[in-house]
């Protein structure tokens, strides 16, 4: 054969394998794609419930900002059997409402406690019947009534209109920190729990998955045994989070990437604004330039309700204050958080000095800010040092 043909012949050949190759990526990144998107559960129910109410519901003051509430869902059903029994009562272990700047240079988290009285508006329940308003434990909205209840009861709170919500279970949680090798923390003393499945040593740790878990929930063992101290672990745990994946560049390298979004979509469920992969790439894609001092992480001003110690109240006027800000898109601040022995804020979050009665805010009062600033709380940001 003349070495013209066979050249002919061979590039053909080449030409043939390259496109061969070509479709094969390209199916398979089809694959992929329609793998992950269709990991995502869309919640259709809440939006036609809160069409209901739409009159009632704040407008949003800012353009461009968005309002987002994170629910961990306490579920004890499918994989979660071990932390109880699976009475199919469903309840909101961690709510959370981020709100990023409308010019993506910021973001606050703002964690709201389950056991904080508040006033739930009347919601319908899932089986059609009335939930009265009442004035109650904020958990008592999702457990009764659902996200839609527990969305209307934080614009009642805040008077911030909830652009989207997802809702995140544990056993999502767990996979999503096994995707990105464990998140680091810093523990001053040992933690034994039985009720968390924890046990760990002093120092620095880093936790993986069921342990990670373990830490985020763990209340009676480590610190003063309350919600607020809890929610700084689960803060500074976040914080913590978002470090590992900006550092380590896993937002930019599609090989890492791929399972911390399988395990991150596989666990969500979310509004039609959230529940496809372009719409989470897009959302990701705005605020992966937020640098990790920008992204921060609070909880409302509180204490303990004047009428049950067990249970919260807010701080006034400083809740207000926050919510004026964060509503009207306004910088809030905050300041490092008091460590305890354990590694968890001290006191819930009291401000240092002399010890008071059991009315002590649990947050302390915003401090002065520049001109023109908004208020300045107690709290973390992601850039913050575990061990510091």
């Amino acid at each position: 054969m003349a070495p013209a043909r066979r050249r002919r012949r061979w590039l053909r050949w080449a030409a043939l394998g390259v496109a061969a190759l070509v479709l094969a990526a390209g199916g398979t990144g089809w694959w992929l794609y329609h793998q992950l998107d269709g990991n995502i559960r869309t919640d259709t129910d809440t939006a036609r419930e809160l069409a209901r109410y739409e009159s009632e519901r704040p407008v949003a003051a800012v353009a461009g900002a968005r309002n987002i509430l994170l629910i961990g869902s306490d579920s004890r059903g499918g994989g979660n059997g071990e932390y109880g029994e699976d009475n199919g009562t469903q309840r909101s272990d961690t709510a959370i409402l981020l709100h990023l700047a409308a010019d993506r240079h910021g973001a606050t988290a703002v964690s709201l406690p389950r056991d904080l009285m508040t006033e739930i508006p009347r919601c319908r329940k899932p089986d059609g019947t009335q939930l009265e308003a009442q004035f109650a434990p904020f958990n008592r909205a999702y457990e009764a009534a659902g996200t839609a209840c527990t969305i209307r009861t934080v614009e009642t709170l805040t008077g911030i209109r909830v652009d989207h919500h997802v809702i995140v279970d544990f056993t999502g949680f767990k996979k999503l920190v096994d995707a990105v090798d464990g998140v680091e923390v810093c523990l001053r003393s040992p933690i034994d729990d039985r009720k968390a499945h924890l046990r760990l040593p002093a120092g620095t740790q880093t936790l993986r998955g069921e342990q990670a878990l373990g830490f985020v929930r763990a209340r009676y063992s480590m610190g003063d045994g309350s919600d607020t101290d809890r929610m700084g672990r689960q803060q500074e745990f976040l914080g913590s989070l978002v470090k590992k994946m900006q550092s380590d560049g896993v937002l930019l390298n599609p090989v890492r990437l791929y399972p911390v979004l399988d395990a991150a979509t596989s666990s969500l469920t979310t509004d039609a604004g959230l529940d496809t992969l372009r719409k989470l790439y897009d959302l990701v894609r705005e605020v992966r330039g937020i640098p990790a001092g920008g992204v921060q992480f609070m909880t409302v001003p509180r204490r303990p309700y004047a009428y049950n110690s067990d249970r919260d109240e807010l701080v006034e006027p400083d809740a207000r204050r926050l919510f004026d800000a964060l509503r009207n898109d306004r910088t809030v601040s905050v300041v490092k958080q008091i460590r305890t022995q354990d590694g968890g804020p001290r006191g819930g979050g009291k401000s240092p000095g002399p010890s008071s009665g059991p009315g002590t805010p649990r947050t302390p009062s915003p401090r002065a800010s520049q001109p023109g600033a908004g208020p300045t709380y107690e709290g973390t940001t992601a850039e913050q040092d575990v061990c510091k």
